[in-house]
């Protein structure tokens, strides 16, 4: 079987991670063709936008794409064409994986937890102002439907895969009304999966709870920022956002991503890690049914990682970008 998927390939070390992980997925053998657009920062002197219609037209005709990470301006710019790409064809989960890789260095063993993340309201829906010169206003929007759909994609992740207990994460003893709706929903939901466990924390505690028994949770459902949050506190559990992939998901539509930004200062040095991005293809065979190619994918690295010859050095090693991922796809090749 054959499949067209959107690649954009982003700004920063987004290029070169890009072409790290396409010579992972041709040593599949899996049947890709990527049709390659532009996004960021250089479309605005070309297109006018950082995010092209054209772009979305794409993702919306192949229903899969994959992406470089794109740069977003802190405190002025344009808006994040991450959120705008998830707003835009409502990819409402956001799914970062967090599992243990043999050979880096964290005092944390076998992890293997999920955040499942709401990924088109909280503060993330942009209604924001300046109330005066000295005062700005943010708007926090946590609506029942939404947690509903959040809710019921994590409980089936967790039934398809096997997994046993699901936590619903907020700050409800706080904000009563907005975090309280998500959590009623989230137990409306639960109430339809007898067979998972259920149980709630609040953020802060969880935060604490995840650097002390990470081992205890399973799938973690949570609203946008706080998923956010604690994705990135998870990678670090495994040895740091370089490892660490993601997936955003709709019903119509898929885009794949590494959660780490794209680090313009070291873009064109070829001395990034690729694994996240790489990783996140594998999460892209999980989609489309290539399971076989997505193993492939996720044991490679990991033998990769773990015998510590050709890694890059945020894993301790001196090999560049695409030697590493030409290790990967040689072990690929011959499993």
């Amino acid at each position: 079987m054959s499949y067209k998927i959107t690649l954009l390939p982003g700004d920063g070390i987004g290029p070169e991670i890009t072409t790290a992980m396409k010579k992972v997925v041709a040593a599949t053998g899996v049947d890709i063709e990527f049709e390659e657009l532009a996004a960021g920062e250089e479309t605005i002197a070309t297109d006018n936008t950082p995010l092209p219609d054209k772009v979305l037209e794409s993702i919306k005709k192949n229903k899969v794409a994959i992406k470089g990470p794109i740069t977003t301006p802190v405190g002025s710019g344009f808006r994040s064409v991450n959120v705008a790409l998830r707003k835009k064809l409502d990819l409402y989960a956001c799914l970062r994986p967090t599992k243990s890789i043999k050979g880096l260095k964290t005092p944390f063993k076998d992890i293997d937890l999920v955040i499942v993340r709401e990924n088109t309201e909280d503060l993330y829906a942009g209604i924001e102002r300046m109330i005066n010169d000295d005062k700005a206003e943010s708007i926090k929007i946590i609506t029942r439907q939404a947690s509903e759909k959040i809710a019921k994609f994590a409980f089936d992740y967790a039934k398809k895969y096997g997994r046993k207990k699901v936590t619903s994460v907020t700050k409800a003893n706080i904000m009563k009304y907005t975090d309280g709706l998500f959590f009623e929903a989230c137990r409306e939901i639960a109430q339809r999966y007898p067979d998972i466990e259920y149980e709630e924390r609040l953020i802060d505690a969880m935060s604490m709870q995840l650097v002390i028994k990470p081992n205890q949770y399973d799938v973690i459902v949570t609203e946008n920022l706080y998923g956010d949050i604690l994705s990135d506190l998870c990678a670090g559990l495994i040895g740091g956002l370089g490892v660490a992939p993601g997936a955003n998901i709709g019903d119509d539509s898929a885009v794949f991503e590494p959660i780490h930004g794209s680090a313009p200062k070291h873009a064109g040095k070829q001395k990034v890690n690729p694994s996240a991005l790489i990783l996140s293809a594998a999460l892209m065979f999980r989609h489309i049914g290539e399971n076989d190619a997505a193993n492939k994918v996720e044991d490679c690295v990991n033998r990769v990682i773990s015998e510590g010859k050709t890694i890059t050095y945020d894993l301790g090693g001196t090999a560049t970008t695409q030697e590493m991922a030409e290790a990967i796809a040689d072990k690929v090749k011959n499993r």
